[in-house]
């Protein structure tokens, strides 16, 4: 067979106990996901910073950087809510390469899902335990939910995910935000289908059990650029593209019309400095066009330590600089987050 089995793996709840979340980060959770469930349903008027590295790959790393970004929070407290990005899955465009820590919990080593799911669920926690601040992820594999439900505030669809019905079906059961990001071919419609199916009740499978969703009032667009046939980035975080973006909200009856903009991916063809050149025309056309200052709830931003990023493989390791995509430097992110609280 195609498919050689290597071993079962503990259930959620098994892994829940395993790794439990503390009161603290309870609590934590509670209250955050408070404050930023206000800012999609307009009875708040901060926004939001969605920042962190492109994959968190190591812990001591990312423990560092959300440290730092407590210390800014409580600058921006005011005008803004950091969101940790702790990315913990990665989709491969090929297929191949570092998918995570989640199935590599050692970037160098081979793939071990047990190890892996321990190192993220440990992760996670310790990270909200040292800045108090809960984190966003991406949800790859829907049925992955169940290990992290306990301790996320904000979720991402990914573009080559965002068609997928198990990914839509799964985050209309969701009580946190869910940003549908618009698939690759930057086609708007899909992405609104798919916020559309996230805010609808359902019935399916999951986990090998049958479930009935609410629908998710939270989930939103999320636009990151598309790619065209010839294989060109194209940006979609103008104002004219903000503007075709309410059209396509008020031709539906979806409530909280929300998008938050990626700054980097095929926004900035893919060079990470120019994420606050791309942050600050986004500012601008909140401040210029009321309807946009309420449609633009905030950004998301590639950012680490190092700027850039590095190989693996090679036999050295530069301490909190990105092994996936490139990303902004600690000093320059800073001095971002200090400028959208000044426009926000």
């Amino acid at each position: 067979m195609s498919f050689q089995f290597i071993k079962a793996l503990p259930s959620p709840e098994q892994m829940k106990a395993l790794v439990p979340v503390p009161e603290s980060v309870r609590k934590a959770k509670e209250e955050r996901d408070a404050m930023i469930r206000k800012v999609f349903t307009g009875e708040s008027d901060k926004f939001l910073v969605i920042i962190g590295p492109c994959s968190a790959d190591n812990e001591d790393a990312v423990l560092d950087y959300v440290t730092r970004l407590a210390g800014v929070q409580e600058k921006v407290q005011d005008k803004l809510i950091l969101v940790p990005r702790i990315y913990t899955n990665k989709p491969r465009t090929t297929g191949m390469g570092y998918k995570g820590i989640v199935h590599q919990p050692d970037p160098e080593g081979k793939p071990d899902l047990e190890a892996g799911l321990i190192a993220m669920r440990k992760m996670h926690i310790h990270a909200i335990e040292a800045s108090g601040l809960t984190s966003a992820d991406e949800m790859l594999y829907p049925a992955n939910w169940s290990y992290v439900s306990d301790f996320l505030s904000y979720v991402a669809i990914g573009a080559r995910s965002v068609e997928n019905q198990q990914h839509r079906l799964t985050v209309s059961g969701l009580d946190i935000p869910a940003g549908m990001k618009n698939p690759t071919s930057g086609d708007l419609s899909v992405m609104i289908n798919s916020i559309i199916a996230a805010q609808h009740s359902h019935t399916f499978i999951y986990r090998s059990s049958e479930y009935r969703t609410t629908g998710n009032p939270l989930a939103h667009a999320v636009l990151r650029g598309a790619t065209n046939k010839h294989g060109n980035n194209i940006p979609n975080y103008h104002y004219e593209d903000l503007e075709l973006l309410l059209a396509k909200y008020a031709e539906t009856t979806l409530v909280n019309p929300a998008a938050i903009v990626d700054t980097n991916h095929s926004n900035s063809d893919k060079q990470f400095d120019q994420q606050p050149r791309i942050a600050r025309e986004i500012m601008h056309s909140r401040i210029y066009d009321p309807r946009v200052h309420n449609l633009v709830k905030g950004l998301m931003i590639e950012s680490y330590l190092v700027e850039g990023c590095q190989k693996i493989g090679t036999g050295t390791h530069v301490y909190g600089k990105s092994i996936t995509d490139p990303c902004l430097g600690w000093e320059d992110s800073e001095k971002l987050i200090d400028e959208i609280a000044e426009l926000a």
